[in-house]
């Protein structure tokens, strides 16, 4: 009983105006037919860290009875034949960019919040964004059945292939307690191996990254809500990349009520004396009173 008043006098509290955040975008598909690691989603927030090594970010300072933007960024499909980045999440003005994609066997990483990994045959991860993420790694860059580079991290880049035979891993993402709890985001993928026998795929990065697939096996998937990039698939015979993770938005404050609005999934609890709202998905606006 004395818990159910305590939150219902917690949540009459006039609205403290200043919001901390943490906005993780999707993360990227992982390449096909000896493809690299999908990149993961970048990373914006003012607790704990933030993504790219950069310099933790300043909370918002809002006003009550005002719609602020949000949306959740979807991670990157992958398929046979295609590659996809990972789509942006907002919150306000502040944007974090969807991961950079793993390619084909013969193709550089795409850019993005962090870079998907290089292709078997390709010598170049593609680039992380600033303040968000890290670049992919490289692949081979000569054998026809050789092995690929991880996709980049929030936290790190993503590792070059190793040899002939062994993949690079997905860079590691950035671990945040906004929510009460340390929770590490936007790892990016594995890259795959293609090389006939004992093949090593590359281990996804902390934070949702999935891990490549080896010989003839698909890519892993990318953690949902936790922005990872997914793994590059191996072989050629209709084997794809790794889907990527769908991004999220965690906002953290002191008093007041918040509203999440239609289009938007999400929930509210409280640690540590705050209010903490997780969006896990959707477009809408949100409120305080």
């Amino acid at each position: 009983m004395l818990n159910i008043i305590s939150a219902i006098n917690f949540s009459k509290a006039v609205f403290s105006g200043t919001v901390d955040y943490l906005v993780v975008a999707g993360g990227a598909s992982g390449g096909w037919d000896g493809g690299g690691g999908g990149g993961g989603g970048g990373l914006r927030s003012t607790v704990t860290a933030t993504g790219g090594g950069g310099t933790l970010e300043t909370a918002l300072s809002l006003s009550p009875s005002t719609n602020y933007t949000v949306t959740v960024g979807g991670g990157g499909a992958g398929t046979f034949g295609t590659t996809s980045n990972g789509s942006n999440s907002v919150f306000s003005t502040i944007t974090s960019t969807g991961g950079g994609a793993g390619r084909d066997n013969t193709t550089s990483g795409s850019s993005g919040g962090s870079g998907g990994g290089g292709g078997m045959r390709s010598t170049a991860g593609g680039a992380g964004t600033a303040n968000q993420g890290f670049a992919g790694g490289r692949g081979e860059g000569a054998s026809s059945n050789g092995a690929a580079g991880g996709g980049g991290g929030a936290g790190a880049v993503g590792a070059d292939r190793i040899s002939a035979t062994v993949a690079g891993a997905g860079g590691a993402g950035v671990a945040t307690s906004i929510t009460g709890s340390s929770v590490t985001y936007a790892g990016g993928g594995g890259g795959s191996c293609r090389y006939v026998g004992a093949a090593t795929p590359g281990a996804g990065g902390a934070g949702g990254g999935g891990a490549g697939g080896a010989s003839a096996t698909a890519g892993t998937d990318g953690t949902v809500n936790l922005g990872g990039g997914g793994g590059g698939g191996a072989a050629n015979a209709s084997v794809k990349g790794g889907n990527g993770g769908s991004g999220v938005v965690i906002l953290r404050w002191v008093t007041g009520t918040i509203t999440i609005g239609a289009g938007l999934t999400g929930s509210v609890a409280s640690a540590g004396g705050y209010n903490i709202a997780t969006i896990t998905a959707g477009t809408g606006n949100v409120s305080w009173v």
